[in-house]
């Protein structure tokens, strides 16, 4: 079950990065689950990752690798998360991090482990070394859609977006992947997204325009308020595009390049929402007239994350008396009720602290019942304002998080 049509885009090569995919056979046999970014030399990579304390042992090391060098190679397995796996773990990720250097002759730290997947069970790791022969055999730059596919746990659908800008006279490509359907809440800086480039940025610009990035996409999108202990956005940029390195977050060319990351994570973030596990809505909160973008925030993840209002969006139920319910609790010092205003769609429900005169229970019965919905609030107390993607809350999201371990 999945919101809309995302069919998947055709992707350009991007030059300087090729993609090895392989079936280890991890959880499901004859199906490709592990991946193998392969970078030129002087490529450049950044990233943002989960803030969940449990953090999984790859994204331990990928923090501990990018302090120690400059990474050529991230592989990425499905179907097993490895965290919550102690020191064993640990060995376990790093002996992949060692099997796939020595294919290529470098060093385990500059090699960029991931996985998602089943937290508390040991990985694999005899499955996936038998395949790293065959991820390197396999590289080749066309390889995006089954990349995609391979990094699929509960998704019901392979997630990829594109964007082509000109810079310096030059085609320079973004490519973007991700995966997620549930354990979707914001928190970094169970989802993965790797964004590839061709363009030729410094090291230390890439990490503020991925964090940028993250900010405006992944960050604001939720579906069931859990944070996964592996999740991880990482932008690589391998510099064969042949522009002037953008060094200057400020430039022209900066700007050029950050509109075009972040359409391209914006896309991914929103067709995780609309692939929510079990999801039946698309449902944008926008909240504005806050005093602080921190209120607005406040407010729209009290929203997104209600049970009541999730489960009245899966019922199309226009039972508005949820929303307001939420936005009281919040936590906004000193709102003044009087001023909020409500809309579903372009339908005011909600104005002078109660139902709005020309509100019709028809209307909002006809907003809830389409796809895709707007849930738009008012705070009437400043300029600030906020934007989240979500989705409803169905019997299905229960049936798959029931089973998801048989």
């Amino acid at each position: 079950m999945a919101v809309g049509e995302y069919p998947f885009p055709v992707m350009p090569p991007v030059e300087g990065v090729s993609i090895g995919i392989a079936a280890a056979g991890i959880k499901k046999a004859d199906r490709n689950d592990v991946l193998l970014f392969s970078l030129c030399e002087g490529a450049s990579v950044a990233g943002v990752f989960t803030q969940n304390t449990f953090c999984a042992a790859p994204i331990k090391i990928c923090r501990e690798h990018l302090q120690l060098a400059r990474p050529r190679l991230l592989v990425v397995n499905s179907g097993n998360a490895n965290a919550c796996t102690g020191s064993s773990g640990r060995a376990n990720a790093l002996s992949v991090c060692d099997q796939v250097a020595s294919q290529y002759g470098l060093s385990a730290a500059e090699v960029l482990p991931f996985s998602t997947g089943v937290i508390g069970e040991p990985l694999p790791v005899g499955k996936i070394n038998a395949v790293v022969p065959a991820l390197v055999q396999s590289a080749q730059e066309d390889n995006w859609q089954l990349a995609a596919r391979a990094i699929m746990t509960t998704d019901t659908r392979p997630k990829g977006a594109t964007r082509q800008i000109e810079i310096d006279g030059t085609t320079v490509t973004v490519n973007g992947i991700a995966k997620g359907a549930g354990m979707i809440n914001p928190n970094m800086a169970t989802m993965l997204g790797f964004i590839a480039t061709d363009v030729a940025i410094d090291q230390t610009v890439l990490q503020g325009l991925v964090r940028e990035a993250a900010g405006l996409s992944f960050n604001r999108i939720t579906i069931d308020g859990d944070t996964s202990t592996n999740d991880a956005c990482m932008v690589m940029a391998s510099g064969k595009a042949g522009n002037k390195l953008i060094a200057d977050p400020h430039s022209d060319s900066y700007a050029a390049l950050k509109a075009a990351v972040n359409e391209v994570c914006i896309e991914l973030a929103q067709m995780i929402v609309a692939d929510g596990e079990g999801a039946t809505k698309f449902v944008t909160i926008d909240v504005k007239g806050g005093a602080s973008h921190d209120e607005c925030l406040k407010v729209a993840y009290a929203v997104a994350h209600s049970p009541l209002i999730k489960t009245a969006l899966f019922a199309s139920d226009p039972n508005w008396g949820r929303i307001v319910a939420a936005i009281g609790y919040a936590g906004v010092e000193n709102l003044d009720d009087t001023l909020v205003r409500v809309h579903l769609n372009d339908v005011l429900i909600v104005e002078n602290g109660g139902r709005a005169e020309s509100y019709t229970e028809e209307q909002g019965q006809k907003v809830m019942s389409g796809e895709r919905i707007g849930i738009h609030i008012d705070l009437g107390r400043g300029d600030c304002s906020e934007r989240l993607w979500t989705t409803d809350l169905s019997y299905e999201y229960v049936r798959i998080n029931a089973d998801y371990r048989t």
